[in-house]
Parts: structure tokens; C-alpha cells; sequence
């Protein structure tokens, strides 16, 4: 699969703690997309962990989308676009460096402050689309 990140001049980059977030655009071509739906903080049981704890859920969910992504013959490094549903955008800003840890390939993004998500103790959901040879 070739792979190329851009980051137009002619567009503003989102830089939170002096990192680049996401890059603005991701040129792939390859043979197979992966669609992830959106992943909560939910153990393998079905357990939430971590009521309102921001920094706990993207872990959580995190570690659910490399599991999802895995299932598919994927990695991380895959991934070209991530949707984020927070229910606290400025919470979420703070926890940039797991983001990172996660998404670190810069994949195009697009994050939204919602009112709810499924359940009232959770405040991140993340869906991604992949790409793979």
C-alpha cells in the first residue's frame, strides 16, 4: 500500500502541546478499506470502566480499535481517517499525548463535542477507517 500524508500550506494545522494533531489529507491506494464502527470504552465483556475519566477511556478505546483493526489483518499504522465523539472537547485536548500513542500515524481527523454519548459515564467514541494491501 503506498501512503502519503499531506499538509497543505495553504491550510491552518491544528498543533495542540507543539504536536501536529491529524494531517489534513492521506492519499492511499490500495486494495482494502476497513470500516471500524464507533468504539467505546468498553472491556472485552462488555464492562465499562472508568465513569467520566477521560484519559481511561482513550486508552480503553484505543486498545478496542487495535483489536477491531487486527481482526481485519490491520494495525494502526493503517488507519487513514478517525471521527471523535467527546462529550468534553477541552478534556479531551489534555490527553493529546495518548491520542498520539494511538493515532500517531496522523491520520485525517475530525472531532466533535456531542451532548451524550451511549451511556451517561461515557465521554469519548472514536470510529476509523482503514486501509490495507
Amino acid at each position: 500500500m503506498k501512503r502519503q500524508n499531506i499538509q497543505p500550506e495553504a491550510l491552518a494545522q491544528r498543533v495542540v502541546g507543539g504536536r501536529v494533531l491529524y494531517s489534513r489529507v492521506v492519499v492511499v491506494e490500495g486494495r482494502k478499506t476497513i470500516f471500524v464502527s464507533g468504539q467505546l470504552a468498553r472491556d472485552p465483556k462488555g464492562g465499562g470502566g472508568a465513569p467520566g475519566d477521560m484519559r481511561a477511556q482513550l486508552r480503553q478505546v484505543g486498545e478496542n480499535i487495535k483489536a477491531a483493526l487486527a481482526a481485519a489483518g490491520a494495525t494502526l499504522a493503517d488507519i487513514v481517517k478517525t471521527n471523535t465523539y467527546v462529550t468534553d472537547i477541552e478534556e479531551y485536548f489534555k490527553h493529546v499525548d495518548v491520542r498520539m500513542e494511538y493515532f500517531g500515524a496522523l491520520p485525517t481527523s475530525t472531532t466533535i463535542e456531542v451532548s451524550r454519548l451511549a451511556h451517561p459515564d461515557l465521554v469519548v467514541e472514536v470510529e476509523v477507517i482503514a486501509m490495507v494491501d
